[in-house]
Formats: structure tokens, sequence, C-alpha cells
């Protein structure tokens, strides 16, 4: 029988009131690297507006692991605001997941103060330094810092960790043939290069056991020649099921290095990226942003013909992601396997979508995918949608 997306639903250990999950998508609420009251109110909402699953974006394991310095490092200083954020999910009938990351060479080193570190030494295009390769006791040292973040996390009360191994964060840029020049057991084979994943993985299942639900968001495709590919995606998605440390994975795609679009497809908003940056980059920006910020056409449910290739090979539990606005494509997931679908700009643009969903036979969301938030990750009032403000 087809399960109701609106019903009760386990995600390991942990009792949903649905099965919709809402995307970690940067919120930019955390200008001190703390949360914030504005953070809470921003998951209050749309834990009221009726999702099972909240997901606070970019906590990072290591400063370095920022992607700039405006965000949370996830330990003894930013605790108190965490178990806050939760409890005020919780009191809206929400579970609520922290996205746990190292942002690899994603991360912004002159912001930071500290430098990045990735799978192999290269230029980053972010803060114009070069990244470091990371050493063996790195990678040791990370792994523990998963764990402690981990830790934290649960203490706090979050329900649901997610582990990021997509979107050439570091994890990531391991995964990645054409970021990965390793010789090392790091390097190679796609087993050796999913070896920082798994060690990662198994360890934060290995310090929490069922306190809290692990899930880990892996990639269908990263987009863009020398990235992991669906072929080597399932490959990994079959590691990490054979392992057992999971309790679900959510499929995604792109690249936020090399190409962002393909996960965030409709419109390229070029203009609106160029006039958020300072000067020097705003003129890179507008001479070079079309060619890494390519246009893919939106359609609903753009990525359910590569999550069908997982499906049809894995019995783990699956989240369904991209482009997801209408209840008939929600039913139509249930349908075919998934588990649970994962909506971002939808819920953007309206955070009470899910409970009208829930009514509305049919209905539908009213993002138009113009892809103008974005930019609005740099704006002082944090990540919104600028068609609403307009109206």
């Amino acid at each position: 029988m087809r399960p109701d997306v609106f019903a009760p639903a386990t995600l390991g250990p942990v009792t949903l009131r649905n099965r919709v999950v809402k995307a970690a998508t940067f919120e930019a609420r955390t200008p001190y690297g703390v949360v914030t009251d504005a953070l809470v109110d921003f998951h209050r909402t749309i834990a009221a507006g009726g999702v099972g699953l909240t997901t606070v974006a970019y906590c990072a394991v290591a400063p370095e692991g920022r992607t700039h310095a405006e965000q949370v490092v996830v330990g003894r200083r930013t605790a108190p605001g965490l178990a806050r954020l939760a409890d005020a999910v919780h009191a809206q009938g929400a579970k609520v997941s922290a996205q746990l990351g190292h942002a690899g060479p994603v991360a912004n080193g002159r912001s930071n103060g500290v430098p990045a570190i990735a799978a192999s030494r290269m230029p980053s295009p972010l803060s114009m330094q070069m990244v470091r390769s990371a050493t063996g006791a790195d990678l040791a040292r990370v792994t523990r810092q998963y764990v402690a973040a981990a830790r934290t996390l649960v203490d706090a009360g979050f329900d649901v960790l997610e582990v990021h191994l997509s979107h050439s964060y570091l994890i990531s840029s391991f995964l990645a043939p054409g970021l990965n020049r390793r010789r090392d057991r790091f390097g190679g084979s796609l087993e050796n290069r999913a070896r920082l994943a798994r060690q990662v993985v198994r360890a934060v299942r290995e310090e929490i056991g069922d306190e809290a639900a692990v899930i880990a968001k892996t990639s269908l495709s990263d987009g863009f020649r020398g990235g992991l590919t669906t072929a080597e995606g399932l490959d990994l998605a079959r590691m990490l099921e054979a392992d057992g440390a999971l309790d679900a994975l959510q499929l995604t795609g792109g690249s936020s290095l090399m190409n962002p679009m393909y996960l965030f497809r409709g419109g390229a908003p070029v203009k609106e990226f160029a006039a958020s940056m300072p000067l020097p980059v705003r003129i890179g920006m507008r001479t070079v942003g079309k060619g890494f910020l390519k246009e893919y056409p939106f359609r609903e449910g753009y990525f359910l013909d590569k999550a069908l290739e997982f499906r049809k090979e894995l019995a783990i539990p699956l989240m369904l992601l991209g482009g997801i606005n209408q209840r008939d494509t929600m039913e139509r997931a249930m349908g075919l396997g998934f588990d649970f679908v994962v909506m971002g700009r939808a819920l953007l643009h309206e955070p009470g979508l899910v409970n009208r969903l829930a009514a509305e036979a049919g209905g539908s969301g009213t993002c138009i995918h113009c892809n103008r938030c974005m930019p609005t990750i740099y704006s002082p009032g944090g990540t919104h949608c600028p068609v609403l403000a307009e109206q």
C-alpha cells in the first residue's frame, strides 16, 4: 500500500508527524556565529507550517569547516542556542535535524581566518588563496570533530543528524575523482575515495547509537566533469547501505564549487548575485557569471529519474529532493517507493505550504523558481523570497 505522505512515519528511532522534510538551505541568520532569535523564529515558522522535520543548515564541525565566518561551529559556545532552537521546533509539533558538515574547498579561508582544506591542493575562487591538501592527522581530527558535534547536538535535543557528503564539501571533494589526486589510501579507487565518508558516518553512529536518527546527504550526480557520476554515486550508496550505520539517504546533486545551478534548476540570478558582491567580485561575476551559473530548465521533480535508479537497487529508506512543489508529486513519490520528500525553495516562498497541501487534494505551491532567493544569503535580513518582499 502506498504510504500517506501526511501521516506519521518513522525515521530510525524517531517518529515524524509526516513524511515532509525541510531541506538544509543556509538561513543567513547567524552574523556572530551563534544561534539568534531570527534563526529560531525561522525554524519555528517552518515547523508551524506543517513539516515533519526541519533542517538547520551548515552546522560546521570545525572553524575551517565554515563556508565563511558567519556560521555556527557546533560546540560548547553554541550549544545553548541550539537547544533553544530545538525546543522551539518541538513546541510546534515538528522534529529538528542538523546538517553536520565541513565545507572543505567551499570554505572561504580568508573570511574564516583559518586555511581551508580539501582532498588535494587547489586554488580557491572564494578567498583567492590556495586550499591545502588534508593530511592524515587532519582527517583523524575532523572525524573526531564530527563525533563531538554529533554528541553536542543530540544533547541539545536534536532528533536527526544529516551528515553532508555532497556539493564539493570536504568529504565530497574526496569522492570526486577530479578533485582527489591523492596517492594514499584515501585516493584512487572509489572504495578508497569513499573511506572518509564511511569512516565519519560509522563514527557518528557509534557515538550516538539510537539516541537520534542518522542520515546522509549524498549525490545522484555532481554535474561537472571530474565529479561523482550517477554510477559511482549508486556504488557509494550501496557501500553506505552495507555499512548499516544510516537510517536513510537524502538524494541531491550538483556542486557548490563547480556547478551550483545543477541543484537549483530554474532561473540563474547572475545580476542579483553580482549586486550582492564586493566590487572586484562583482566585476568578475558579471564577466563569467553566466558560465558559472549555468541555467537548467525547471521541471517538477527534476531528480526523480536519477533517484529511481537508486530506488531500484537499494533497500535503505530514501528521501527524494528536487523541485517538489505539488501534492501529486509527493503522492507519486510515495507510490514509487520513496519514504520521504524534501522541499526547499517552495517552503521559503510559503512556509505554511505543507498544511495547505494536506488540506487540498491536487494542491500546488506557488514558487516560480526564479532563484532570486539564492543571493539573499548575503542580505542583512537573511535568506528570504524577494518575490514575497515585492508583493
